[in-house]
This record gives C-alpha cells, sequence and structure tokens, in this order.
C-alpha cells in the first residue's frame, strides 16, 4: 500500500501548521520547505480546507492555520474522511476493487478469484491503524526543531 503524493504532502503540510500555531503560515513558506510546488500546495490546501482542517485568512495579513486542534485532527479522517475522501481517491489495492460489481470483461478471473476479498481484508487494519493516531501525535520534538530551524533542512 502507497499513499499518493496528494496525502503525503496534506499531511506534511498539517504536520507544519500543526508545529506553527503561533502565527498564520503562507503557501510559499511550506512549499519551500518541503520542496513542494505552490501551485500543487494551493489544491491541496483548498481540498483540505473545504473539508476542515485549513482556515485561511484573507488580505494582507493573511495566512493559513489548522481549523481544529491537531489532537482532533485523526490522521484517517485525513486520508479517507466518511464517505468524501479527501486526499485518497481511491484505496483499491488492486483494479477491480474499484467497482462492486465486476464481470468477465473487467477480469478474466472475475467469477473465482479470491484475491479482492484478500485485499480488502488486508486494507481494513492499515486504515484501523490510521484511526487511532491523531496529528498531535505524529508530531515529534525532532520535527519540531527542524520545522523551527528550516535552514538546518
Amino acid at each position: 500500500m502507497r499513499l499518493t503524493l496528494h496525502t503525503d504532502y496534506a499531511l506534511r503540510t498539517l504536520i507544519y501548521l500543526g508545529i506553527h500555531t503561533d502565527h498564520l503560515t503562507f503557501i510559499r513558506e511550506v512549499a519551500g520547505v518541503y520542496g513542494i510546488s505552490e501551485n500543487h500546495l494551493v489544491k491541496i490546501i483548498h481540498r483540505l480546507g473545504q473539508a476542515g482542517f485549513f482556515k485561511t485568512v484573507r488580505g494582507r495579513n493573511g495566512g493559513q492555520r489548522l481549523g481544529q486542534p491537531a489532537a482532533s485532527i485523526l490522521i484517517d479522517d485525513v486520508v479517507r474522511h466518511d464517505v468524501v475522501r479527501h486526499t485518497e481517491e481511491d484505496m483499491a489495492l488492486v483494479g477491480c476493487m474499484q467497482h462492486a460489481r465486476i464481470d468477465a470483461k473487467s477480469c478474466i478471473l472475475a467469477d473465482c478469484c479470491s484475491l479482492r476479498g484478500v485485499l480488502g481484508k488486508a486494507l481494513d487494519p492499515f486504515i484501523a491503524v490510521l484511526d487511532h493516531y491523531t496529528l498531535a501525535d505524529v508530531i515529534t520534538d525532532n520535527e519540531r526543531l527542524r520545522l523551527r530551524l528550516p535552514t538546518m533542512m
């Protein structure tokens, strides 16, 4: 299982904002620290803002901050939030898991394959682990130090 870059960048951005709670941050600032395209980051922040993870303050002294305390943001909620997934569009491990009903046209093994069910069972514990950790849990002292002093990177 591998998460998309979109999810990776979303989680890193949340970590950055979770560390810098004393001031508003700027897209340029976050993009520069992580080496992420500003245009790509705008899309990520917009999507996470719609989900309530970010608050954007407009105007001359504007910027972004967390929309809720880091201790209340579950990693699972960032990766996939109920029916609306915020960063992972598709958690299917293989193509046939994307479809509720598969037929012989989409897979020649459709009527006899058990791989789909096995992979589905393997995905459940992965998601369950994410449901037990908050953003605050994954922000370590080392990350705090590193992201407070970006010149060390």
